[in-house]
């Protein structure tokens, strides 16, 4: 009496293809960090810098330093009033440290320095130490 050859591999747990049980699994991996306010960030980069870029980012703290150096580099329209009226022909959220410091120069005019809040003065002052060496012009 012959029986059945065996099935190889691993025992069937679910009645799912593999093929959806991955994609399912997938899914419920992506809603977890949306969840969590993850998302993935495709960047072209050079191959040296990609994959010393990969092997920080499992670095402790380094998002943290990451954001600060982001900070420092890009500045949010949108969280400075005066800076949002200055920037009222561009849509976009981010623009560079150096553009901001010369918008704020160059438009100093426009600005209402009575309504500036403490953290778009600070702003100022941090930007005026770094890029107009302490100096303001026309202020």
């Amino acid at each position: 009496m012959r029986t059945a050859p065996r099935a190889r591999g691993r025992p069937r747990s679910n009645p799912l293809p593999r093929r959806e049980q991955l994609r399912i699994a997938k899914r419920a991996q992506r809603q977890r960090e949306r969840a969590a306010g993850v998302v993935l960030c495709q960047v072209r980069l050079r191959k040296p810098t990609s994959e010393r870029l990969r092997y920080a980012l499992s670095v402790p703290g380094f998002e943290e330093r990451l954001r600060a150096f982001l900070d420092e580099e890009t500045i949010e329209v949108t969280a400075h009033p005066q800076l949002r009226l200055l920037c009222w022909n561009r849509a976009d959220r981010f623009i560079p440290a150096a553009e901001a410091f010369s918008l704020y120069e160059r438009n100093w005019r426009f600005v209402d320095q009575a309504a500036l809040a403490p953290a778009e003065r600070a702003l100022i002052d941090r930007l005026t130490r770094r890029f107009g060496k302490g100096v303001l012009l026309n202020a």
